[in-house]
């Protein structure tokens, strides 16, 4: 381990925590949120080097601070500016805990503004890619052995004039005389680019120095000690009674599904509902993957199709708020009349992973919440039973890995993320049965031809949309008046920004026409180049 700042020596045994291996107990390091569309990146990848974080509110007291016991302390970036009125502040309490803080874009701002530095506005912005400069005092410092100069991405109006007294400038890039600042001797240190995405280079690296080699964390955050501690709690809450979970048949619920099994066995009972709303095969996939002898997961799984339920509560309604709520509603009424006859049943599980909670909750801090997820918020209080999450602090490559270590086939850990309301967000306008029904064969036709390609793991997800609009086509000798599906395939690590994929205009045309000539209904195939931000991944 190289130089750790003395100030995290000096802390006493009673100062940190009883560590338990992968317990989130243990070494951590704690994110205060300025609102930036990147924080979740920065935990991300400071996870990535085996070490646990939590994001919480900029704002974030005293006593707080205090009770999590921080290795080490990040400051976000963020979407205000210290030289207006209302400058969110940074809580006294980071710097007199005497633990390294690593401040990025408008956290390295608001560190030199509170601790004597001068912040000004910038003639010349900063947006996307510049070159940095390192000083070579920093050989043995954060940037050690990244080189003198590095490539990576700005996004700052502001720029850090003067650094506060005890600092020395780390780099400089074109438009900011002081793009990183350190005062190793208290473990501060300040950068004004953001090293989390991946087109800064060495970004990661420079995560790794903090919270390793400067914050002194172990990195035990693996995947056999997530597994153990998760078991453990489980076992722990849910003592001698039984758990129920709704198994969608997606990622995080059979993940889910997997670590019950391990933690409690034949005490758990899943309960799946086909809704009516589901992809091809998808019921057939649970079943062939969970509920029998002859799996690797013999789970007692209870099948329900309530197909038409559903589907009688969505007729008339075409407003996609209208159609999330009508579901939700009838997903309640289903589980719990099945979840009642499960004796013994004090707990419901749910697949609530670490970006439902910050993207339905925020972190209190000016982050702005896009939409809610079905799986964060309460249950009925007529249901009698207590939520299971355990999942709720993972990130969902963290949530894949435990998965495959569970011995779930790797098909279903990298299956695409498939809405909780299911196609009918995919299905535009009023849901009909027919409408699904050419949907799911274009759905299923689109991913095919992806597989067949070997293009489905290059897209983090695909599928197809049934538009409310017809179109003219002529199919022999006969015009025909009949729907436009639309074809969307996005790239993006995070889901917070995405890209379309440019998929190969063969595979499109093999896609496009396998789905005029073997979908009944469907005239006119279309596909969507809209990247996120501006529009979003799913159309409703």
């Amino acid at each position: 381990m190289n130089a750790v700042p003395q100030q995290a020596l000096d802390r006493g045994a009673g100062d940190v925590p009883d560590r338990t291996a992968g317990d989130p107990s243990g070494d951590r390091i704690l994110i205060l949120d300025f609102g930036s569309q990147t924080t979740q990146l920065i935990a991300r990848r400071i996870r990535e080097h085996g070490v646990y974080c939590e994001i919480r509110p900029f704002d974030l007291g005293a006593d707080a601070i205090r009770a999590f016991a921080p290795r080490g302390v990040v400051l976000s970036g963020g979407p205000e500016t210290v030289t207006g009125d209302a400058t969110p502040r940074i809580d006294d309490a980071v710097f007199e805990s005497r633990v390294p803080v690593l401040g990025i874009c408008y956290g390295m701002q608001a560190m030199a503004a509170q601790l004597g530095g001068a912040v000004e506005r910038s003639p010349h912005s900063e947006f996307g890619h510049a070159v940095l400069r390192v000083a070579e005092s920093q050989n043995g410092g954060l940037f050690a052995g990244l080189g003198p100069a590095l490539d990576v991405w700005m996004s700052h109006g502001d720029k850090v004039t003067t650094a506060p007294p005890g600092f020395e400038v780390a780099a400089e890039s074109a438009n900011a005389p002081i793009a990183a600042m350190a005062n190793a001797e208290r473990g501060l240190f300040g950068v004004q680019f953001h090293p989390e995405v991946t087109h800064t280079e060495g970004g990661g690296e420079l995560l790794r120095r903090f919270v390793r080699d400067i914050a002194g964390c172990d990195g035990d955050w693996t995947v056999s000690n997530i597994i153990e501690q998760a078991v453990a709690r489980i076992r722990e809450q849910v003592g001698d009674d039984r758990v129920v979970l709704g198994l969608s048949g997606g990622v995080d619920s059979s993940v889910v599904a997997a670590l019950l099994s391990r933690a409690i066995g034949k005490r758990l009972a899943c309960v799946f509902v086909d809704n009516g709303l589901l992809r091809k095969g998808e019921a057939a996939d649970v079943r062939a993957a969970f509920g029998g002898a002859s799996n690797a997961l013999p789970i007692d799984v209870r099948m329900v199709d309530a197909s038409d339920e559903f589907l009688n509560a969505l007729a008339g309604v075409d407003a996609p708020e209208a159609k999330r709520k009508a579901i939700g509603r009838t997903f309640v009424e289903v589980f719990e009349r099945e979840a009642s006859r499960i004796q013994g049943a004090r707990w419901l599980a749910q697949g609530t992973i670490y970006p439902d909670v910050i993207e339905s909750a925020g972190t209190g801090g000016k982050t702005r919440v896009i939409k809610s997820h079905h799986n964060v918020g309460g249950l009925p209080e007529r249901m009698n039973l207590r939520l299971l999450e355990p999942l709720r602090d993972l990130f969902k490559d963290e949530v894949r890995n435990i998965g495959l270590a569970l011995g779930l086939p790797e098909e279903l850990i990298h299956r695409h993320p498939f809405p909780g309301p299911g196609l009918a967000v995919r299905a535009l306008g009023e849901v009909r049965r027919e409408h699904l029904e050419a949907l799911r064969e274009a759905d299923a036709i689109f991913l095919e031809e992806l597989r067949r390609a070997d293009w489905y793991r290059k897209v983090s997800q695909a599928f197809a949309v049934h538009l409310p609009v017809r179109s003219v086509g002529v199919v022999g000798d006969a015009r025909l008046y009949e729907n436009v599906i639309a074809l969307r395939a996005v790239q993006t690590t995070d889901f917070m920004t995405a890209r379309w994929a440019a998929l190969p205009h063969d595979l499109l045309a093999r896609a496009s026409s396998r789905i005029v000539n073997e979908v009944y209904g469907v005239s006119r195939v279309v596909y969507d180049v809209t990247g996120k931000p501006p529009g979003t991944i799913e159309w409703e």
